[in-house]
């Protein structure tokens, strides 16, 4: 006796996980890029300090010199350089949904509900790996790569802290430790290492999740991360992430289509600033064999 079960279908979707950006954390939108594909920022010089010099025995110009003597010193022309920043990524999407696709899969395949999953599964991860990727590359401190353990975690983690104070980073609670699960369990197991896990809700909802040594502790997925990620300090100062365009659209029934059609585009970047490259201490993991 042959018998055909029934198969039933549910009006849910098995959604993937995804995590949402935190980038905000250790970046900044300081500068605006409206009505410019690209902006310059001046970088100027300083003057050295001299000794006084009282009794003016050094004042004049010294005969083919071109350097002028006053008593505050020689006097000096300071730089005024500056550095481009242009944005390079301007990425899209679109796709369409049948009417009736939607209809028959009881509008669990439909044009809003799919636009959110592509934001949040496609989009926001692609923009976060970009934005650490740059960071990563361009942070002012790469140490040489290190197989992190329990057991030297806190003393690697310190070392950047120092290297941030040296170089006058401000430390103003807003410094940032990534790490990636794996390490953040490293340093669970650390004895050196107490977590202090009294945050407040704001930045909880945002992904702090511990505060160590000044630093706000923020987990990042290891896929959104470079290759043996290993931890990175960084003050939000250093790094400029411009979103100049951001805008999604959904048409319903457009020419030649019988349904939705979605379109998404998005231009953004990421700089590190020449002058606050110093805010950013990157350690590369080094796998144990």
């Amino acid at each position: 006796m042959a018998i055909d079960l029934t198969t039933k279908y549910q009006p849910y979707v098995d959604e993937v996980f995804a995590t949402e950006s935190k980038k905000s954390l250790v970046t900044n939108n300081d500068y605006s890029w409206a009505g410019a594909h690209s902006i310059k920022l001046y970088k100027v010089t300083t003057g050295q300090m001299n000794d006084y010099d009282r009794p003016g025995e050094n004042m004049g110009k010294m005969p083919g010199e071109t350097v002028i003597l006053s008593r505050y010193g020689a006097i000096e022309s300071l730089d005024a350089t500056t550095e481009e920043l242009t944005l390079a990524k301007d990425r899209s999407f679109t796709f369409a949904i049948d009417k009736l696709d939607a209809d028959e899969t009881q509008q669990q395949l439909s044009g809003a509900s799919a636009l959110a999953r592509q934001q949040r599964e496609v989009v926001i991860p692609e923009v976060d790996t970009y934005v650490y990727g740059v960071m990563a590359a361009k942070a002012g401190t790469k140490p040489a790569a290190v197989t992190l353990t329990a057991d030297n975690i806190y003393t690697e983690i310190i070392k950047a802290t120092q290297v941030l104070d040296d170089a006058e980073v401000p430390d103003d609670g807003t410094r940032a430790l990534i790490v990636t699960p794996a390490v953040l369990l490293l340093m669970k197991q650390c004895s050196d290492i107490t977590l202090n896990s009294d945050i407040g809700a704001d930045l909880r909802i945002k992904g702090v999740v511990a505060e160590l040594d000044g630093n706000r502790v923020v987990k990042i997925p290891a896929k959104r991360l470079p290759s043996n990620f290993g931890f990175m300090v960084a003050h939000p100062c250093a790094t400029v992430a411009p979103t100049k365009l951001e805008e999604y659209k959904l048409h319903t029934s457009p020419p030649f289509i019988s349904g939705d059609l979605v379109e998404g585009r998005i231009v953004y970047d990421a700089f590190v600033l020449d002058n606050k490259k110093m805010a950013i201490y990157y350690q590369e993991d080094q796998p144990s064999v």
